[in-house]
Parts: C-alpha cells; structure tokens; sequence
C-alpha cells in the first residue's frame, strides 16, 4: 500500500474509532440524545465493513454494521478464528483489538448467550501483518527456583524432558560454521553448553572451567576461545578447544588476571582481551601465534580504559573499524576506532550513557542513561544500506538492570528496543512477559544476546527468569 493510502485509511480509522467511543460514552450515560438499541435477537446481525484493513497484533479495528447492541458482554469477535478483546459496542459499530496469530484475518460477529448466537462474518478478510514478538525458546523457573541444571529439549510436554537452568550471567555465540549450533557459558559455572537447533536440545559439552565470561572463534572457524576470570598474575585467561577434536580438548593461550571479554577482530584475526585490575586493554597476534607459536605473556597492552575495577565487553564492528567497550559496572559504552596502518585499536571515547551515572533514558550520546550493558550484537539495517550509508550496522545491547533490549545507532542514539512493557500488571519494569515488543513483553536481567541473520532472530539470556528468550517474527505454530 502507498503511504498516502496507508494516511488516508489511518484518519479514517481513527474518525471512525473516535466516532465510536464517543456514541458509546452516550450511551453509557445516557445524557445526550438517545442510546443506541440493545442487541435484538429476532433480527440478523450484519457485518458491513471494518478499518482498517491491515494491521497487527494489538491494532486497534473498528467493526461496523448492525444489530450489534449495546453491551459489549453480548459480544464475541473472532479474527482468523482468535478471540479479539472487544472494547465498545455502539449499535451500529463496535471498537476491539486484534488478537495475536490472527493469521486467517476472516472476521466473525457473536452476539447473544448461549451455544447458539447469532453470527455474521466480513466479505472481505482482514490482512494480519506478523509483527516481532518475544517469546520462550527454552528453560522455566519453579516456584522454589529449585530446577537446577537439566540437559533436555527446548520445549516438550513433559517438563522434566526440557533443559533447564539458565540462572547465571550469560555470554552467546552462534558457530560460524554450523548456524544451527548456538554456544553459551556462564560466569560462575564451570560449563560450556550448547544449544542445537537440529533436535532443538540442550546439552553440557564439557566442563573445567573456572568462571568463563565470553566466547570467540578465529577466522577459520577451527578453534573456540573463551575468556576466563581468575585471580592471578599467571592463572589462564583466555583458552583455546579445538573444532577437530569436537570443542573437547582445552589449551591455555595467554596468562592474566581477571579476565572479562575476549574479541577477535573479524578482518585480520588478532585477539583482543581486557584485566579487571586496572581496566587494561590487550592485544595479542593470534596469527603470529599460530605460525610461529607466540608465548603465553607475549601480549601488548594498549591503553587503560579509566580506572582499576573496570568490568567490560569488547564488540567488535563487522567491518574491523572500531569496537564498542561496554563498561558493565560504570554505566557506559566507549567506541575506539581501529588504526589500519599500525593494526591496533585507538584510544576509546565515550558513545553513549554517563560515567558512574546510571538510569533510564532515551537520548542521544552522554543524554542517554544505562544501567549496566552486558552483552551487544551488531545488526545490519537494509534502510541505512539503501540510503547508501557509510555505516549500515545498529547495535542491539542487553542492560542488565533495567531489564530492556536497547538499540545503538551509528549517530549515538539510544533507544529501547524491547521489554518494560504491561505497565498494567504492576509499576516494576521487571518481570516475564512474552509478546509485543514494548506494549507486553518484561524481562528480568537479561544479559547475553546475538543474532541469526537468517532467521532475522535475537537469542537472549533471561538470567533471572532462567529462559532463553528469542526475539522474532510470531511463528505461524506457536501457541
């Protein structure tokens, strides 16, 4: 449809609806002129035409025709055979609110009590546009937040056949060479597990690990790395398994001390890792290593990032020029731009939030307020490549404590991009919610996040609620 098209049946949606809710405000108090008639079982009800013509779950429809009473408990609308919730009735037209997964879109009127009302369906169907929705891939939390750790299916009728757990801070990230494989660790667990999309399990590959914080690959695609957070000088910090040996082997490739964040930059391949101590930030050539076997200290420090106890996140740009450092514990992303001609990251300045200044608000650079990022992804949008843009990435990022997915663009804006939603249930901002991205869906610490292209789906740690959540159009199945 055209956008002035798409205008016109806008206005003339909202004239309608306006129209409606005034008569039944009438009606409801009978103090100007006179209320519409109730419903008349005797006489057929007619469905005559309905606005607008397309839309999704939650949009606002207005029915009109006749016969339809004045009392909207009289009243049952059905789209693509889902029951909409029906809002007003006023004779001769009636205000609801699609329902979700109304895929069919033929619209059926009820009216009366009983097993035999009076129906009347639409000539014409109802175009139902699938909108992004969140929901549950796997995981559930009991009453006592006894599950524990369960290896099993994302979803089945018995629940002791689903995996579960999920509780610890997570970091996510899809096998570069098999897309159906999603791998995930957790800080304080000794694990690395894996998420199979090809019999929809979860399962514990292998343990060993003392609190490991990221996952990486090399550009080949051969050898997993995982940033581990230990205590000393000369513990392990970023280990290496092998894809020839099925991810089971473990050897150590650099020596420091709390470790928080491994990246490997995607156009040479050189590793980049961070200390906790003084908010160091390293270099190593993983080429050099590979070809002539580089020592377990034979890294190079760049520059500190602000202070001692410093926890943060290297995110690496596909393009290679530059990374966003997410500052967990100080509220606020840093970019530093990537040097090609001395192969080395720049010293970092600040993108977004406030130093030490936690919140929540929308905005542009230091006006935006976070409340601990955790984990981003980057995200192409085909609107910033149509308009020919010099970037055309968004990144998508979890925070922790204000239970949202937020949304960087390449200018500095910050906004939410899911969670914080049913406002009606309580004032919490936290909570579990599946559906519509901001009008419904609650997270509780969410903290790992990535991204299938393919798929045009987000995987999200729910750490609180113990879930891995997905981000997604509504699946034409799903219940």
């Amino acid at each position: 449809m055209k956008k002035t098209k798409r205008w016109q049946t806008h206005w003339l949606m909202l004239a309608l609806l306006a129209l409606c809710l005034i008569s039944c405000k009438d009606d409801n108090n009978n103090d100007k002129g006179q209320a519409a008639p109730p419903f008349d079982p005797s006489k057929p009800v007619l469905v005559s035409g309905f606005l607008p013509k397309e839309g999704g779950m939650g949009q606002r429809l207005v029915i009109y025709g006749e016969n339809f009473g004045n009392d909207p408990e009289l009243v049952r609308v059905l789209i693509g055979g889902k029951e909409a919730k029906v809002i007003s009735v006023n004779g001769s037209s009636l205000y609801c609110l699609v329902p979700r997964k109304a895929m069919k879109g033929d619209i059926e009127v009820q009216l009366g009590r009983g097993e035999s009302p009076t129906i009347a369906t639409a000539d014409s169907i109802f175009k139902y546009e699938r909108k992004k929705v969140v929901s549950t891939l796997a995981g559930y939390r009991t009453e006592r937040d006894d599950q524990g750790w369960k290896d099993g299916k994302f979803k089945d009728e018995d629940e002791r056949k689903m995996a579960a757990g999920f509780s610890e801070y997570g970091w996510l990230h899809f096998d570069p060479i098999n897309s159906k494989h999603l791998w995930l660790v957790y800080d304080h667990n000794d694990g690395l597990y894996l998420l199979n999309f090809e019999d929809s399990t979860v399962t514990k590959r292998r343990g060993g690990f003392d609190r490991p914080r990221a996952i990486d690959f090399t550009l080949d695609g051969k050898h997993m790395l995982i940033a581990e957070d230990r205590g000393g000088d000369q513990d392990r910090n970023i280990l290496k398994l092998s894809r020839e040996k099925r991810f089971e082997d473990l050897e150590v490739v650099t020596r420091y001390k709390q470790c928080n964040t491994v990246a490997v930059h995607p156009k040479n391949g050189e590793m980049y890792f961070n200390s906790y101590e003084k908010g160091q930030f390293f270099r190593f050539d993983l080429n050099k290593y590979f070809e002539e076997g580089l020592g377990e200290k034979d890294y190079e420090q760049l520059f500190l990032i602000h202070d001692q106890e410093w926890e943060y996140r290297i995110i690496i740009h596909p393009t290679g020029n530059y990374a966003y450092i997410m500052v967990v514990n100080q509220h606020y992303i840093l970019r530093c731009d990537y040097n090609w001609e001395e192969e080395k990251f720049n010293q970092p300045y600040i993108v977004c939030g406030k130093l030490k200044n936690k919140g929540y608000e929308d905005g542009v650079g230091t006006s935006a307020l976070i409340n601990r990022p955790y984990q981003g992804v980057f995200v192409k949008n085909a609107q910033y490549e149509a308009e020919n843009k010099s970037d055309i990435y968004d990144f998508y990022f979890t925070e922790i404590d204000n239970h949202i997915i937020r949304k960087l663009s390449p200018e500095g804006a910050v906004t939410t991009f899911a969670g914080r939603g049913s406002s009606s249930i309580n004032s919490d901002p936290n909570g579990y919610v599946n559906g519509d991205l901001r009008e419904e869906a609650r997270f509780h610490h969410p903290t790992a996040i990535t991204y299938n292209e393919v798929e045009d789906a987000f995987y999200i740690v729910d750490s609180s609620n113990r879930r891995v959540r997905k981000i997604a159009l509504e699946e034409m199945d799903e219940e």
